[in-house]
């Protein structure tokens, strides 16, 4: 099946139409017509090869909801018309440790992603949701709540999945005490999953002025982190900390922030942080610094019932396609409230 497409073929060539060719339809594949595709700070990561190990040509996208066109005979769980979703994952080998447990994405033999990656079946490289339509396997297709708008609901996929998790490894609910660092994309998330989880929550923020915006996405506290009489304040405080900066930057800082045996988890960052970790901090209080990797499929699905039941979608800006490249610019300056959304029907001009 031909379908239409933005791909980059290099480092420096902007996104630009693309035609490309997905599979023909296995016993368990599900094909879906993409109505909205999210644009993530990884796609643009991605297409530029910012990590060196990028195989072009690249179609990003891993923030999918479409229709379902057609179904393979051992499907069971979607039929024709349904409202889907598609991740960052399109399929793992279903039977190591981790997939058992339903942490596809840490699966021993590797996941295979929806872009930028090998389908192990067949050896066809993956491309991803700036397209016309995708084939996946049926067990990495997600239900969409009807409550939720499509548009809204497509950052869900990552930015979503990437907060919601954490939260619920560390049990956050009412009474919880929940910071957030970091108001972008996933920060934005963190917030209002956080609140709608009952949890008492605080932002931190380099940046004054940020307040209104953080007391509509549910916070109940913004404080300064360049401020040394507000973190003074918040000494001992929270549960869990969302760490979203997508930088290497100090941690040490939020550390005192902790209560006993709270938990600083980065979601945003992978690389090595500069600064030493003050090991003291974390002695002393019995306190950990982890990290949480996008969610498996599974969870993915609880977190969208969850969005569905309380009203959750992400912030969205909605552009056609056709201004991809602007947008990866502006993602660059900070220049989106909260997440960038492209409206798939701008193909087809």
């Amino acid at each position: 099946m031909m379908v239409r497409a933005f791909a980059a073929t290099s480092p420096d060539a902007p996104l630009a139409p693309f035609e490309l060719e997905r599979r023909e339809t296995r016993d368990d594949d599900v094909v879906i017509d993409i109505l909205y595709c999210g644009v993530c700070h990884t796609d643009l990561h991605l297409a530029r090869n910012h990590g060196g190990f990028t195989t072009y040509p690249i179609v990003p996208g891993h923030e999918i909801i479409g229709r379902v066109r057609e179904v393979g005979p051992q499907v069971t769980r979607f039929g024709v018309g349904d409202l889907v979703g598609v991740g960052c994952m399109v399929d793992s080998c279903q039977q190591c440790a981790p997939c058992r447990h339903g942490w596809e994405q840490n699966c021993s033999a590797g996941a295979t992603f929806t872009y930028n990656s090998v389908d192990k079946r067949d050896g066809m490289q993956t491309y991803g949701g700036y397209s016309d339509a995708i084939t996946v396997t049926e067990n990495f297709v997600l239900s969409l709540p009807a409550e939720l708008d499509p548009a809204g609901a497509a950052p869900l996929l990552c930015a979503g999945i990437t907060t919601w998790a954490p939260l619920h490894r560390w049990n956050v609910r009412e009474g919880s005490r929940v910071a957030v660092i970091g108001l972008g994309g996933l920060g934005h998330m963190a917030l209002k999953l956080a609140k709608a989880l009952g949890a008492e929550v605080s932002l931190f923020t380099r940046s004054a002025g940020k307040e209104a915006d953080a007391f509509r996405l549910g916070a109940d506290e913004v404080i300064l982190s360049g401020a040394p009489e507000q973190m003074a304040a918040a000494a001992g405080r929270f549960d869990v900390i969302i760490d979203t900066v997508p930088y290497d930057h100090d941690v040490n800082p939020y550390l005192p922030t902790l209560a006993l045996e709270g938990v600083l988890v980065l979601v945003g960052y992978m690389g090595p942080l500069g600064t030493p970790v003050n090991a003291g901090a974390i002695v002393g209080g019995r306190r950990a610094i982890t990290g949480s990797f996008i969610g498996g499929v599974s969870e993915t699905q609880q977190m969208l019932d969850f969005c569905g039941a309380n009203g959750i979608v992400s912030d969205v800006e909605i552009l056609p396609i056709q201004d991809i490249n602007q947008a990866y610019e502006r993602m660059l300056k900070s220049d989106v409230k909260y997440r960038f959304v492209i409206d798939m029907a701008s193909l087809a001009e």
